[in-house]
């Protein structure tokens, strides 16, 4: 079982550190660019997940060793477990928030993967929905939000406020939905190399998500649908399987850093989508060694 654990928390390591490698992904972060997020770079990606290695084995312990029939008990652990990873995560990249969003999410799904190791019956997304039952209703609760000054609204309780998003704790609420119904099965599909493989699945993340990341860069929500027809169009292109829709990313990567628009809603999905792609074997190390990808 220890080495089961292990394995769990390097894969949880490992999905982050895949992600930011992935290139070029439109409006993130890569080894070739810092995209629209001058104040970061790959070298930081892979200092903040590294620095996360104890939280994920916190989480997993978490999972594997929780006997409680109410796992939104396990929840409410795993948050405090979170509380301080967000610390040590900004103390390792100088206050910059790398991968706030993963702290959240693959905690979450790591925990729900180590207790499902223990409790077989039991599939992952059912897990995930009770851990998480009534956590919107919980975190945002109307007459709390309008209470609070408007300068300490989070982001994501303001676009609640302003647009009804529900943002990544609606996703999570759901049981990861975007990720389980949109990007596995796109990676199960997908073709080529690791890198075309992922690209492409993150283009398939972005074409039915509601980035709130991008929402907030760009001020508006109507540029969520252009995202999704621009997302759609690469795919129909034949995305990285085709030159022209090799060309229509390269565009779209410049526009993106020209609008100073983030996709980083998109990358903390492709982050879960990897996980659960290593975890079922859909991407293997030894096939990427003979790809030259590690």
């Amino acid at each position: 079982m220890e080495q089961t654990s292990a394995k769990l928390v390097n894969d949880a390591i490992r999905a982050m550190i895949y992600e930011v490698s992935v290139n070029p992904k439109p409006g993130l972060v890569d080894p070739v660019s810092s995209g629209p997020h001058p104040d970061m770079d790959v070298f930081l990606f892979i200092d903040s997940a590294l620095s996360l290695h104890h939280y994920f084995e916190q989480s997993v312990d978490l999972g594997m060793n929780f006997t409680a029939t109410d796992l939104t008990l396990m929840f409410k652990k795993l948050r405090t477990f979170g509380i301080e990873a967000e610390k040590t995560m900004f103390k390792a990249t100088n206050g910059i928030n790398t991968h706030k969003g993963a702290v959240f999410s693959l905690g979450v799904l790591t925990c729900a993967e180590a207790y499902r190791i223990k409790h077989p019956q039991l599939d992952l997304t059912t897990i995930v929905k009770r851990m998480l039952k009534g956590l919107t209703a919980s975190d945002y609760d109307i007459e709390k939000l309008h209470a609070k000054p408007v300068e300490q609204l989070t982001a994501g309780e303001k676009e609640f406020l302003r647009y009804g998003i529900k943002g990544i704790r609606g996703e999570a609420e759901a049981g990861y939905p975007t990720v389980m119904q949109i990007g596995v099965p796109a990676l199960k599909k997908s073709q080529g190399t690791t890198m075309q493989r992922l690209l492409d699945t993150f283009m398939h993340i972005v074409a039915q998500t509601e980035d709130t990341n991008l929402i907030k860069r760009a001020g508006r929500h109507d540029v969520v649908e252009e995202a999704h027809q621009q997302a759609k169009r690469y795919l129909e292109l034949g995305g990285t399987q085709t030159q022209a829709g090799r060309d229509y990313l390269a565009r779209l990567n410049q526009e993106y850093l020209l609008n100073n628009y983030s996709l980083g809603g998109s990358a903390d999905l492709l982050i879960l989508t990897i996980f659960i792609g290593l975890r079922q074997g859909i991407l293997r190390p030894e096939a990427m060694q003979s790809e030259g990808m590690i």
